[in-house]
């Protein structure tokens, strides 16, 4: 009997066929349940819409979802919010020329917390109230030309303000800083900021830093009543008078430069009351007296600057307490010295020695300096200029010399015509 042919429409035939297309079609069909989530793309971001296109219209590359950002320039931070999350936190870094800021646009982020602009010279635009209010955190380098101080007094609830090499125009801090009531860090930094410190500052504050403007006027003693501050930063600006004595209450200083002003008088003796005090830097100002003693009991100085200033007398520090510094500066000071049987030339203080009167030792003489110039030398003797008598001696010989060769030449010729004459005369005569 002849075997029959299995059918192409058999039960195994469509198994076969079965096992052979399912994983094709699983893996294409459109409604296929996913086994994990997909890498976020802009067309399966978890962003609100509106928020994307504002990301988008602001050159933001939105090819992955925000909430999970890849950029090195442009971070953001979103909240967990269903069905969309929000944008918390959104910094634009090296930002192109095209790039532009639109009311639409920043009225759809007013969720933010916190706005950062580095390095991002675009024109500045009214902030919607929304976002102005909502703002805690706002950051601006390099960025934003021409900033006002009005502009930024709008950010009311920000508890960090940071602004750094940018010019804004105002008549002074007060103008930007008036209705912050809940600020904590404060940068306004190479701003070209005139006017005062101001005299009414957040009692929260733990960080200031005004240096590189045009600040005038003398310290306010009201900065020392900010009990948590850490760190004050008022070099490069125009400051005159003396430090405040009551500088001493803030008891949480870490970090203080008052550099390159016009400040004047003595180191205040209520330094040593800031037991935490890192970073100390008075230098390239008018402070005089002598250096205090309580400086080198200091436990945690690891930065002191005293240069260029007219200190005098002789610098209290031991070379424990110098080696010890990260950084030591002292040189400018004319009137300052230092005891050489304490401290070792080879430290290179750039200042001189002390001499038995705690006075600078003089540097050496010129070599090429007059040597009519009588000087004093290491072992005390009085040079009494008798080599310089011997000196104008052989002198006064070397002048002399060549005058009376003229003179016997001179004496010689004249006998000789003499003798000429003579002969002729006489023999005349004889014939």
């Amino acid at each position: 009997m002849k075997p029959t042919q299995p059918s192409p429409f058999s039960f195994p035939f469509f198994l076969f066929l079965f096992l052979f297309l399912f994983p094709i079609t699983s893996s294409v069909s459109p409604t296929a349940a996913p086994t994990s989530l997909p890498s976020p793309s802009s067309s399966s971001s978890t962003l609100d819409p509106k928020q994307l296109r504002a990301l988008q219209s602001l050159n933001i590359p939105t090819s992955r979802d925000p909430c999970f950002p890849s950029s090195l320039h442009n971070v953001t931070l979103c909240d967990s919010s269903a069905p969309f999350r929000h944008l918390l936190s959104l910094r634009l870094a090296n930002c192109s020329d095209d790039v532009a800021l639109s009311f639409t646009a920043l009225k759809s982020l007013s969720t933010l917390q916190s706005l950062q602009f580095l390095n991002c010279p675009i024109s500045p635009i009214h902030f919607p109230s929304d976002l102005a209010t909502s703002l805690r955190s706002f950051t601006c380098i390099r960025s934003l030309r021409k900033l006002t101080g009005v502009w930024l007094s709008r950010l009311r609830n920000l508890t960090e303000l940071t602004v750094s090499d940018v010019s804004i125009t105002a008549s002074g801090p007060y103008v930007i800083l008036g209705n912050m009531k809940s600020l904590t860090s404060l940068t306004i930094s190479h701003a070209n900021l005139t006017g005062f410190v101001p005299k009414h500052l957040n009692l929260n504050l733990t960080h200031i830093d005004f240096s590189g403007n045009k600040l005038r006027g003398k310290i306010p003693t009201s900065v020392t009543l900010l009990e948590n501050l850490e760190t004050l930063n008022l070099s490069l600006n125009w400051l005159k008078y003396e430090i405040p004595t009551s500088i001493g209450d803030l008891i949480s200083l870490r970090n203080l430069s008052l550099a390159s002003n016009s400040l004047s008088g003595p180191i205040p003796e209520s330094f040593s009351a800031i037991p935490g005090l890192i970073h100390l830097d008075l230098g390239s100002n008018q402070l005089n007296g002598t250096i205090p003693r309580f400086i080198s009991e200091m436990k945690s100085l690891k930065y002191l600057n005293l240069e260029n200033n007219m200190f005098h007398g002789v610098i209290p520090f031991n070379e424990s307490f110098i080696k010890r510094l990260e950084v030591f500066k002292i040189q400018g000071n004319n009137n300052l010295c230092y005891n050489h049987s304490i401290l070792s030339s080879k430290l290179n203080l750039g200042i001189a020695p002390c001499d038995k009167h705690g006075l600078p030792v003089p540097p050496p003489p010129d070599k090429d300096a007059d040597d009519g110039d009588s000087v004093e030398d290491d072992s005390g003797s009085d040079y009494d200029g008798s080599d310089e008598n011997d000196v104008n001696h052989k002198e006064n010989n070397h002048h002399h010399g060549p005058n009376k060769v003229v003179l016997g030449v001179a004496i010689g010729l004249s006998s000789l015509v003499f003798l000429i004459v003579f002969s002729v005369l006489l023999s005349k005569c004889c014939r």
